[in-house]
């Protein structure tokens, strides 16, 4: 009677050892060679889940969400600072392949963040950043500079509403000089005030304000003056580029 050779139900040894080599569900601390570690969540030999990231030579430490081996969700970046020893904050919210996208608040100092809107590590969208100096700026960003509708609030309370363009003040846009009482209103190139209207605005209140107010002057069509104004700045500009 021939044997009948039945087929194995078992995996070959060499492919038991490839998996259990691969770290899936909780593992402890796992250990770099160059000094990296990494506690959390794993699948498929990558980090995917909850985890804590410490670099070594930097001495930043990343926790929050992973996805595939990259940061992806919710997390927080933090720095070590050397003069304190201790670590701050350098980023808090939403990440998508290991780059900010979405919401989150980035810490440049003590004093000075970015909380808005994020397109691959870029600000671009709606946020508000506050600088070291007490300057406040509310509105659009595309690829890391103001532009688009926003405000600039200066420490001295003057600020600047209407339109930007790759971080300048660009086209339509009022100058509150608070400090002088006067406001200027008008058309902006690469931060300079082209043509536009100077008036006296809350010069009562103003700490500082010229000697003498503005006088009325009466032109018989004002909106044309402007426009005009306006086509002339705009030809030019585009001549320069």
């Amino acid at each position: 009677m021939p044997h009948l050779k039945r087929p194995r139900n078992t995996e070959p040894p060499s492919k038991l050892r490839e998996e259990k080599a691969q770290r899936s569900g909780l593992r402890h601390t796992v250990y770099s060679v160059n000094g990296n570690k990494y506690t959390g969540d794993w699948l498929d030999d990558q980090k995917h889940g909850k985890g804590t990231q410490v670099w070594a030579k930097s001495g930043a430490v990343y926790d929050g969400d992973w996805k595939h081996g990259m940061r992806d969700g919710a997390g927080t970046l933090s720095r070590l600072q050397p003069s304190s020893n201790q670590y701050v904050r350098v980023y808090s919210g939403a990440w998508q392949n290991d780059q900010k996208q979405g919401y989150g608040t980035k810490f440049y100092s003590a004093t000075a963040r970015y909380e808005g809107e994020w397109v691959e590590d870029e600000r671009s969208g709606w946020g508000t950043m506050r600088y070291d100096s007490g300057d406040v700026y509310e509105g659009e960003w595309l690829q890391d500079k103001r532009h688009g509708r926003g405000m600039l609030l200066l420490a001295n309370q003057n600020r600047y509403e209407g339109n930007w363009k790759d971080g300048k003040k660009n086209g339509p846009g009022r100058f509150f000089y608070l400090d002088k009482g006067q406001l200027y209103e008008g058309f902006w190139v690469d931060d300079v005030p082209k043509c536009g209207t100077v008036i006296d605005f809350g010069r009562e209140q103003a700490l500082r304000p010229p000697m003498y107010p503005i006088p009325e002057v009466c032109v018989h069509d004002v909106d044309s003056v402007l426009m005009e104004g306006v086509a002339r700045c705009t030809a030019t500009t585009r001549c320069k580029t």
